[in-house]
């Protein structure tokens, strides 16, 4: 089972969500684990997220395979119900991105691309919907990005418990 300790809050940022470092917290806030996806709740402001970590991860510098140290890689939807925000996707890859990269997100052969800052991406809010349809008809996503260092990365994340985890946190936060 995952240790989600130290899952990080999400934070309102702008357009988005940002998970730096001075507007994190911790949240042991877990109400349920349904196979490789857990989701968290807190109240005052209600915010609700399902989330996972990578059940893959390759990172590699000039076509070869390098080691790295990563923070936190975490692939979340998130309900934010008084910013209107319902089924936002996101993603901390461990590393700042280069300025001005995408993140390339692959389900099944579709591909979306996330905008980055820091150490986050984003979809663009035409693509959330979609991008939820995939993963709960998916087996698996992979994002790949790269670092402000040039490294290449590429994270798979299971789908498994996607879609039941997505109902138990969409039911906590829109009704």
């Amino acid at each position: 089972m995952k240790n989600w300790k130290n899952c990080a809050v999400l934070a309102a940022f702008g357009l988005g969500i940002a998970w730096g470092a001075s507007a994190q917290e911790t949240s042991n806030n877990r109400v349920n684990a349904v196979t490789d996806w857990s989701v968290f709740v807190e109240d005052n402001p209600t915010q609700c997220w399902i989330v996972s970590s990578p059940i893959e991860t390759v990172n590699s510098r000039d076509g070869r395979v390098v080691a790295v140290n990563r923070g936190d890689i975490l692939m979340f939807v998130s309900y934010w119900p008084e910013e209107q925000k319902l089924g936002e996707v996101s993603f901390t890859g461990g590393y700042p991105f280069a300025e001005g990269s995408t993140v390339s997100l692959d389900i099944g052969g579709t591909t979306f691309e996330l905008f980055t800052t820091g150490e986050s991406a984003w979809a663009l809010p035409d693509d959330d919907a979609r991008i939820i349809a995939a993963m709960k008809r998916g087996a698996d996503a992979t994002m790949s990005g790269v670092s402000s260092r040039k490294t290449a990365t590429r994270d798979k994340f299971s789908l498994l418990g996607f879609t039941a985890a997505l109902a138990d946190a969409e039911q906590r936060c829109t009704s």
